[in-house]
């Protein structure tokens, strides 16, 4: 049984929603606050969120930017405002779809289980076919360019997904910045080293609990890099 999360603080609307949805067999939670809602979409297991833009603590815009940084389930917004920027805001945020209030709960419902089905397509489709690479907790799916750390997904720019998964192709070897620099960008350093240490860096920030004592990519003093095994 998929799910789903309602942020909502019209109750009148939450319940409306919820009563729709449970007709149609899906398990449905109601959070009336942004603070509340964020939390529980963060900290739970949901498979798709219904989120509304005008709500107490947190706005919607900001709940679906931090939900998609971790998480890439579908989410629905749904918002009073009929303008084309905050639809365009919204999707640019990461929002599978917009909806307009007011709407009939049964279209809700149709859009509900079309982005379920699409979203369990995609999965099993990378599921079978998908090149992944798996490290003490880190899931790199070379295939889909993602990459979850003990079961969540976190982002990555094309740069430091092609550095990461070099690494930990090729892990306890260690590889100097000059290597690294021509083996991802294509090109002898020329200066350009420091690259290597940024993006070493921003890739630390994501997989590693400690920065300060990274377990995954080591630092050799006056060498370069290794990703330890």
């Amino acid at each position: 049984m998929s799910k789903i999360l309602i942020i909502e603080d019209e109750e009148a609307i939450a319940d409306l929603e919820k009563d729709y949805l449970e007709l149609s067999g899906f398990q449905v939670e109601i959070e009336n606050d942004g603070e509340k809602g964020l939390d529980a979409a963060m900290n739970e297991s949901f498979d798709l969120i219904i989120l509304d833009l005008m709500l107490p603590g947190i706005d919607g815009f900001e709940i679906c930017r931090r939900i998609r940084d971790e998480k890439n389930i579908p989410i629905l917004m749904v918002s009073a405002k009929k303008d084309d920027i905050d639809k365009i805001r919204g999707l640019g945020l990461g929002a599978d779809d917009y909806m307009t209030k007011p709407f009939s709960p049964s279209e809700l419902v149709a859009r509900v289980k079309a982005h379920l089905a699409r979203y369990t397509r995609l999965v099993s489709s990378n599921q079978k076919t998908n090149d992944i690479v798996e490290i003490r907790g880190i899931r790199i799916d070379k295939t889909a360019r993602r990459v979850f750390i003990n079961g969540v997904e976190k982002p990555f720019t094309t740069k430091e997904f092609d550095l990461l998964t070099f690494l930990a192709e090729n892990p306890n070897h260690v590889f100097t910045k000059e290597e690294l620099f021509r083996e991802i960008w294509d090109m002898d350093s020329i200066g350009d080293i420091a690259t290597v240490t940024v993006h070493i860096k921003k890739i630390r920030e994501k997989i590693e609990k400690d920065t300060a004592n990274p377990q995954y990519i080591e630092t050799i003093w006056g060498v370069g890099y290794r990703f330890k095994v």
